[in-house]
């Protein structure tokens, strides 16, 4: 059954294939929100929004890498030109290579840092225009729970920075009616956003 706590709100999720951010498409879908599903690769995703659309709720993917400007610009442009408006943008797209620094290649480390935290503030900057635009907004970004540690140095770092993004955009975004928020991944990580959110 689906109810209407969240009808005719869009929600985009990034990095919603798998996880949290897939938890979080259900959860949002089944209070009849329209979930736009984004995530780099279309199997997980596919599957995610087959599953919502069988369910009797609203949703659709797109394929884009948030960790080029492009790319996540034209996210935003599609959503807003597929369903009007940007309502709750929820980051959750990651990577997250196990490896210790001193083993770490070059290149997992700047692809973390992209994706992570680079693709976090591109999809802010072009979520948080159309928010400011329509009169208001909230943004969630995910993060680790306090305290957790990893052989995951690129992974950590990029948190780290994701953390004050998350502090710098709530204070800049907050004069246009956009909120932000940091929720650390974890058990109750569906239930915080959905209360943040209503």
């Amino acid at each position: 059954m689906i109810s209407q706590e969240f009808a005719d709100k869009v929600v985009l999720i990034t990095g919603a294939g798998k996880g949290a951010g897939r938890a979080l498409a259900e959860a949002f879908a089944a209070r009849g929100a329209r979930v736009v599903l984004d995530d780099i690769s279309p199997i997980n995703v596919d599957e995610v929004a087959a599953r919502i659309t069988a369910g009797g709720g609203q949703a659709r993917t797109y394929i884009y890498d948030v960790a080029k400007k492009v790319s996540a610009q034209a996210l935003i442009n599609q959503v807003q030109d597929d369903w009007g408006r940007v309502d709750i943008l929820i980051q959750h797209a990651a990577v997250q290579p196990h490896t210790p620094l001193l083993d770490l290649d070059e290149w997992d480390w700047h692809r973390t840092l992209d994706v992570n935290l680079t693709g976090a503030f591109l999809v802010i900057q072009s979520a948080g225009r159309v928010m400011r635009a329509q009169g208001g907004g909230i943004i969630v970004n995910l993060v680790p729970a306090s305290g957790s540690e990893s052989e995951a140095g690129a992974y950590e770092s990029s948190m780290a920075g994701m953390r004050a993004l998350t502090l710098v955009a709530a204070r800049e975004l907050d004069p246009f009616g956009v909120r932000v928020h940091a929720v650390e991944l974890g058990e109750g990580t569906v239930d915080e956003v959905l209360k943040i959110c209503g």
